[in-house]
């Protein structure tokens, strides 16, 4: 048993493509989306016919879906299954796929069966023009409206502030170059924000538009909830992408900001105390000391930032794999402890 499959050190593509599917409680649609793309695959272009891998996650799924998971590796060598020992979300399940994914491309859907996987081949068309990462812009979603408009508000404010100017950043159907996943760490629910920690690294990103169908079945597994968790989640991305490397750029600036208006307060108060006015029952002076220790506050988190910024955290680390099915044992499978 693995605890986990870091995606770090990976030897070269094995195979021209690589399908990473997360599941969550989709027993009824795991049998349209492996036939589909089964489908969609025999037709496309002769480079991937014979040359691909359908990597199934399991994120902890509480119904049937493993087990039908299971099945289908049984009668296909092509099928890859991961199974969480629980629910550990989203970003988790798509680490780990691509930690075993062995494509020299990959495309990652969702299992609801809403986007076409024959729009895959669309998306690359991109990648052969340049782009290392494409992401599908469901431009008329078919969703109720108290999941569009929080979804517009959110790619509208993403876009403006970061400068990655897409439509729809948290579409799971999307296409990359292998070293593009090779590169990303992921963990927490940064998968909303996959096209903008990719561009920070200096790939080239963009999007294409593509149909989106009503769900058949099957309910969606975001709540309202997803709003203030994406809301932290961009202000997490906006600190990686800006400030990770320098952590005292952000709280210094902060710190000493607040120690200047702390010390011009200080100096005033030490004016009058000279000039015999009395300080000692003024608020004023109990700010300005607030602001002189605040400021030194935030200078020391920013030092001790700088000291920590090469932690020790490894991805994978925040999730647990129960069990992998399909890896054979000339296939290459990182060791956890590495």
């Amino acid at each position: 048993m693995l605890d986990s499959v870091p995606a770090r050190s990976v030897p070269p593509p094995q195979l021209a493509l690589s399908v990473v599917i997360p599941i969550y409680n989709e027993e009824e649609n795991i049998p349209l989306i492996y036939e589909r793309l089964k489908q969609v695959l025999a037709e496309g272009p002769p480079v991937y016919r014979d040359s691909y891998e359908l990597v199934l996650v399991d994120d902890g799924s509480s119904d049937n879906s493993f087990a039908l998971c299971a099945k289908i590796q049984q009668q296909d060598e092509r099928i890859r299954v991961v199974q969480f020992r629980r629910n550990f979300g989203k970003t988790a399940a798509l680490h780990a796929g691509f930690s075993l994914a062995r494509g020299e491309r990959l495309v990652t859907i969702d299992a609801d069966m809403q986007e076409d996987p024959a729009d895959m081949f669309k998306l690359m068309e991109q990648l052969d023009a340049g782009y290392d990462m494409v992401s599908a812009w469901r431009k008329q979603r078919n969703d109720p409206l108290s999941k569009t408009l929080p979804s517009r508000v959110f790619n509208g404010v993403v876009a403006s502030i970061t400068g990655v100017h897409l439509h729809d950043f948290n579409c799971g159907f999307k296409v990359y170059k292998c070293e593009v996943v090779q590169d990303l760490q992921l963990y927490g629910d940064l998968h909303r924000f996959i096209p903008v920690l990719a561009w920070q690294r200096g790939f080239r990103v963009t999007e294409v538009a593509v149909e989106h169908q009503r769900r058949r079945f099957g309910k969606s597994k975001f709540g309202s909830k997803r709003l203030t968790n994406g809301f932290l989640d961009f202000i997490q991305v906006l600190f990686l992408t800006t400030y990770l490397r320098r952590p005292l750029r952000l709280f210094g600036i902060v710190g000493t900001l607040f120690f200047l208006v702390g010390l011009v307060i200080s100096l005033y108060m030490t004016w009058l105390w000279f000039n015999r006015i009395p300080i000692g029952t003024r608020p004023l002076l109990t700010f300005g000391v607030l602001m002189l220790i605040t400021g030194l506050q935030f200078i020391s988190t920013g030092l001790v930032g700088e000291m920590l910024r090469n932690g020790a955290f490894r991805p994978g680390d925040d999730y647990s794999v129960r069990q992998v099915l399909g890896v054979e044992s000339h296939v290459y499978v990182p060791d956890s402890s590495s």
